[in-house]
């Protein structure tokens, strides 16, 4: 061990892959553990906007370069191995290989007293040259890292449930977009899942374990389920109606990998892989890991737990910043900055802005006003249509109004709106209330721009629910230009006709001043 280890400091751990979905979420947890963190990226400034961003050390380097892995293993006491080359192309085996071989030396070479890895489930009966070039890869990085004179630990998971695992995205998304489904024989494949948190906690485990363990570990949850029985599970969980799932023999995994691509984001580099390893069953052989790392109560999640963490995001309507980046995750299981555009769901904006001549203060005093007797400040009959078809269906409709003519407050009914976050002179957010086959937001801000001026933003989103809940934003989508384009601007212009803020805008007080010398 070098001298650096010995300085009396917390442990030191060597985070790769944070801008991955494990290694991001991760991070946070050594942190709260008491461990200092290193992080390895390629990109850097992919790390910027997480919380914890200013609590590590984040260096520049690669896995498959010895130069930047020695220097980044300087004085590491555990190293995390979170990287892989799944979607990088058709021979992501050799850069897998050579980045395992490359971290393990340099590993060995700086003295860290631990790696850890976490690698993928195989099936017990099937040879390693029968699997899946995706499992294929996974066993043979694991046995390179064991095979490097450093302690290991090779934690070997199947699909992990969590918002942002690629293998959870495509179950969510075929669930909910397919009511009906004609799927692969691989639906009745057995998996055992794990939820993401009980991953973690295990990973920062991993991190004290006795220096004579060193050896692969099988983790899953309590439950064993096929692919059919988790989509089930899951439109159950999110509340969806049954699915009917019909499944075919002709579908080969290219064929199914096309298909997952064309109902669902997830790219098919990606998908193919997945659905090319889900052929094999996936149920872990031991549970060894617990003679060392002991669950703690309510652990491991059961498969519908995990879920309603992973869905718990959009649930709690925490849609403050981009569905995909989330400056502040409340669980694991929630979207990260780092997180793929296709992670997290479906989320449909409509974003506009516009200038406005006027002080935030008075944009400010029209944002607030808006609703009740005030109205919405375009296409009056749309709104009012809207509201009728509501109040038709059993909803709220827009016979509410507003609570105060002119102040807003958390948790105010606003029309067939609540009241869910009020910035003064900034944010104004409204949840909708009105019957729809989703959930939706309207988000209204007043930015300054300098100069008297300011800027008028404002937001609409959308989370479907269901293959329904599709239908209904393509179908009312084309209206949007007119019934919130008109909004963008019509608020802009009631900002400019407020006469107490006009008068004390700088700008304006300069421009009367220049016309009155012309004139």
């Amino acid at each position: 061990m070098n001298d650096d280890h010995a300085t009396g400091d917390a442990p030191l751990c060597l985070v790769t892959g944070a801008t991955g979905y494990i290694g991001g979420r991760l991070v946070p947890e050594l942190l709260a553990a008491g461990y200092r963190v290193r992080c390895l990226a390629r990109t850097p400034r992919k790390l910027r906007d997480h919380p914890w961003a200013g609590q590590v050390e984040i260096v520049r380097g690669d896995v498959t370069d010895p130069e930047s892995t020695a220097e980044a293993m300087r004085g590491v006491d555990v190293a995390y191995y979170l990287v892989h080359a799944l979607g990088t192309g058709d021979d992501f085996e050799a850069t897998d290989r050579r980045a395992a071989r490359n971290f393990g030396k340099q590993a060995h070479s700086a003295g860290v007293r631990r790696i850890v890895y976490l690698g993928g489930l195989t099936p017990a009966d099937v040879p390693e040259g029968e699997l899946s070039p995706h499992l294929r890869s996974r066993a043979e990085v694991g046995r390179i890292l064991l095979s490097s004179g450093v302690p290991t630990a090779v934690l070997r998971a199947a699909v992990i449930i969590g918002s942002g695992s690629a293998s959870f995205e495509m179950l969510r998304y075929l669930t909910e977009r397919l009511p009906v489904m004609v799927t692969p024989s691989w639906v009745h494949t057995r998996i055992q899942p794990i939820g993401v948190k009980d991953v973690l906690r295990l990973l920062v485990g991993c991190a004290s374990l006795p220096p004579d363990v060193s050896r692969t570990f099988d983790v899953g949850g309590p439950d064993v389920l096929t692919y059919r029985e988790m989509m089930l599970r899951y439109a159950r969980v999110a509340g969806l109606p049954h699915r009917l799932i019909l499944s075919v023999p002709m579908l080969t995994p290219g064929l199914s990998s096309h298909w997952v691509g064309l109902v669902t984001p997830v790219p098919a580099s990606i998908a193919r892989p997945l659905t090319e390893s889900l052929r094999h069953e996936v149920v872990c052989r031991e549970h060894d890991i617990r003679r060392y790392l002991p669950e703690p109560p309510g652990h491991p999640y059961d498969f519908d737990a995990a879920v309603r963490l992973a869905l718990r995001r959009v649930r709690e309507a925490k849609v403050a910043t981009r569905w995909s980046s989330a400056a502040v995750p409340g669980v694991p299981s929630d979207p990260l900055p780092t997180d793929p555009d296709w992670a997290g769901g479906s989320l449909y904006t409509d974003e506009r802005e516009t200038m406005v001549d006027a002080p935030v203060r008075a944009l400010w005093r029209v944002i607030e006003g808006v609703g009740g007797d005030n109205g919405w400040y375009s296409f009056p009959l749309a709104w009012s249509l809207r509201g009728w078809m509501d109040r038709a269906m059993g909803g709220v409709g827009l016979r509410r109004g507003r609570r105060d003519a002119e102040r807003l407050r958390v948790g105010d009914s606003l029309d067939f709106w609540r009241v869910e976050e009020v910035e003064p002179e900034h944010l104004l957010r409204l949840r909708a209330e009105m019957r729809l086959p989703g959930l939706a937001w309207l988000e209204m801000y007043s930015l300054p721009d300098g100069d008297g001026r300011s800027v008028y933003r404002q937001r609409a989103l959308f989370h479907p629910h269901g293959l329904l809940g599709q239908a209904y934003w393509w179908a009312v989508s084309p209206f949007h230009a007119l019934v919130f384009g008109g909004m963008v601007r019509n608020i802009a212009r009631a900002a400019c006709r407020e006469p107490e803020d006009r008068a004390k805008s700088p700008a304006l007080r300069r421009r009367r001043g220049s016309t009155a010398a012309r004139r």
